[in-house]
């Protein structure tokens, strides 16, 4: 099949299958998460049967979170990372829930005061052009949202900026399965399951194709791991859950 030259180009990127003009993007995501926001929580539970509290803890538990420390959670959404960040970081630190998707943060917040968390600064922000300065956090987080970003080299050399000489940054994101069976029924379960429980439980199916979509076109574990060591950090380990179907990449800024 000839290649479509124009789609070729740096002017184009990627919205699940869909080539798309950069521009595009990140209008289609923030449709994909007004959308599903009131349901997210709900759906997240059903898609992975609660199994992704257990990849989250491993994530929380990986940061070391300690008393005093500041943390930025970048895409934090509805807030289940920043609650237990907050936890720790006790009232002499400072953790602040950021997103680009208003209605993301609007849940976000919701749930934080209903869990007593008042006073957690809630920022709408680009993670590929962060509005804090160099060298302000001890630790970033960004769960499940990098793959949504336009340009995640650019969102990762952002989060980095923003670390403290010895910070890390933790990425937890869905990868690519080792075995090539689990792959496989992975598959099924992604491209038929998913959509249609998208369809009943939030209404939308479309949301939910786009989801699974973008989680086969985001990097491999490999290849997520040196764009972070491009971006500046450095002991970059990945930790693999599930089979690889979730993995944690752990990378220091240490200069």
């Amino acid at each position: 099949m000839p290649r479509d030259t124009e789609k070729d180009s740096a002017d184009y990127t990627h919205f699940g299958y869909e080539q798309v003009p950069v521009g595009d993007k990140r209008r289609r995501v923030a449709g994909v998460f007004t959308s599903v926001a009131h349901k997210y929580d709900l759906m997240n539970d059903l898609m992975s049967m609660g199994v992704h509290r257990v990849w989250k803890r491993f994530a929380i538990d990986l940061a070391g979170v300690r008393a005093g420390e500041h943390v930025l959670d970048v895409a934090g959404g509805t807030g289940d990372l920043t609650r237990e960040f907050a936890k720790a970081a006790g009232p002499k630190g400072l953790v602040i829930l950021s997103d680009i998707n208003a209605a993301m943060l609007a849940e976000g917040r919701k749930r934080l005061v209903d869990h007593g968390l008042l006073n957690v600064p809630i920022v709408q922000a680009n993670a590929e052009m962060l509005p804090f300065a160099e060298g302000s956090f001890d630790c970033i987080t960004i769960g499940f949202g990098l793959r949504n970003v336009t340009d995640k080299d650019a969102a990762l050399r952002s989060m980095t900026r923003c670390l403290k000489p010895g910070g890390r940054l933790l990425v937890m994101e869905f990868s690519k399965p080792l075995n090539p069976l689990l792959g496989k029924a992975y598959d099924q379960y992604s491209f038929k399951l998913l959509p249609m429980m998208g369809r009943v439980v939030a209404r939308d199916e479309d949301s939910y194709r786009y989801l699974a979509e973008s989680i086969r076109m985001h990097p491999d574990q490999q290849t997520l791991k040196g764009m972070m060591e491009g971006a500046g950090l450095e002991r970059v380990q990945v930790y693999n859950l599930s089979g690889g179907i979730v993995a944690v990449h752990r990378g220091f800024r240490l200069e």
